[in-house]
């Protein structure tokens, strides 16, 4: 039997800050795909870039999702570990034990955003296209990333597919959470009537962690406030279903926590294998001058249906807090280096408004109308904004259509960076 996926790994080697070429480096790994009965074919390339931050590339299966299948009928696809995730130099608890100071570790972790993404991908580009241009698709983060592309070097891209991606040019953090918390809230209350049974059993879990010291497997404490983080599977097609019965699961006959639950809840909520999403997720909105101090937590704090005594619950979604890099092993290395990053206020802008306007690249988008991750409204403002945008609005899938819908999103997208839909 012939394999699914005809691939080759590459490595290649980038600069830690592409403003000093001379200066550390990393390693960069992708992995390239081809349809075996095309492999030795000239096709063009499409680079996907993976969500997150902080996310590695897919690993080609029998069961990868339709849009890689779709791809690989016209395209040779390659598959990036972004700077920092997968096998490319990757950032972990271990890896940054080695800097002896937290305003060293701050530093190194600056040059893992948007901007140096997308120099590492001009470089690769070069090495395997020459002058050619290629195509791009961005899922969620990768939008961001997308328009960055454009933003800083559009002559390597002929055509861009975003899918529930793209961000708000000028929107900060703060401007971000105090739209994201009510779609949150919006997100509970939904998954709450589709299971009524477990808003009370959530509330009885908190009560309980309130009440004891309930350690995790690797010994965190499991405490009230990182219960509520489990909202953040919610804005996911399957994820009312996959939280329901993580809950179905979480007590035993005699009201006790279960082995099986803390094993999960540990998983699900120890960054372990990707500590970038959670140190980058509000450095992804730093522009400018001023600081994202924390925009998550204070906006928390400003919002009483979001208490842990209130009824009901309510969980939390895609933010980041302070607490977080304290109380999660996974985080702890990274804490004082996070706390220097929030105060940071020398950030390079990521988008150049006056180029995105004058855009020429065909970029299609899908923007997700109940997307609980990236807002709608900014999305939609974001497309009026740049040229030769063309976008389609869906409540059919959540923030996952791209899997979800089998080859339906990616399809869709090409036809109409093609003239064609």
């Amino acid at each position: 039997m012939n394999p699914a996926y005809a691939t080759a790994d590459h490595t290649f080697t980038v600069p830690l800050d592409h403003r000093t070429p001379d200066g550390p480096t990393l390693q960069v790994f992708a992995r390239e795909v081809a349809d075996p009965a095309r492999a030795d074919e000239e096709l063009p390339w499409l680079l996907y870039l993976q969500g997150g931050p902080g996310g590695k590339s897919p690993r080609p299966s029998a069961g990868s999702p339709g849009w890689l299948r779709h791809a690989l009928k016209t395209h040779r696809v390659l598959l990036l570990d972004q700077r920092g995730t997968g096998r490319s130099s990757p950032v972990t608890a271990r890896s940054v034990a080695r800097f002896d100071s937290p305003g060293r570790l701050a530093d190194h972790l600056a040059h893992f955003r948007a901007d140096a993404i997308v120099a590492d991908a001009e470089l690769i580009r070069r090495e395997l296209c020459g002058d050619t241009p290629w195509e791009t698709l961005g899922q969620s983060y990768g939008g961001f990333l997308t328009l960055t592309y454009l933003s800083h070097a559009p002559q390597g891209l002929r055509a861009c597919y975003v899918t529930g991606g793209l961000p708000g040019l000028t929107a900060t953090a703060d401007d971000v959470y105090a739209r994201t918390y009510p779609r949150v809230r919006d997100r509970v209350l939904d998954f709450y009537a589709r299971y009524p049974q477990d808003a009370p059993r959530l509330r009885k879990i908190a009560d309980l962690l309130a009440a004891e010291d309930v350690r995790l497997p690797d010994g965190d404490r499991f405490t009230p406030r990182r219960l509520r983080t489990l909202g953040l599977v919610l804005g996911m097609g399957d994820g009312f279903e996959r939280l329901h019965w993580l809950l179905d699961e979480a007590l035993d006959g005699e009201g006790e926590l279960t082995g099986t639950f803390l094993h999960q809840v540990m998983s699900l909520t120890g960054f372990a294998d990707n500590p970038l999403f959670a140190v980058l997720q509000e450095t992804l909105y730093g522009q400018g001058d001023g600081p994202t101090d924390w925009a998550a937590a204070r906006a928390l704090a400003d919002l009483p249906q979001f208490a842990e005594d209130a009824d009901p619950l309510l969980l939390t979604g895609e933010m980041m807090y302070p607490w977080m890099f304290r109380e999660i092993s996974g985080l702890r290395p990274f804490a004082d280096a996070a706390d220097l990053l929030a105060a940071r206020t020398d950030w390079p802008p990521l988008y150049d408004p006056r180029r995105l306007a004058a855009n020429e690249v065909p970029l299609a988008a899908v923007v997700y109308h109940d997307d609980m991750y990236v807002d709608a409204g900014l999305s939609l403002r974001t497309a009026r904004e740049v040229g030769a945008t063309r976008v389609w609005v869906t409540n059919e899938w959540e923030h996952d259509g791209l899997s979800a819908s089998g080859d339906g999103v990616l399809a869709r997208l090409m036809e109409m960076a093609a003239g064609r839909a």
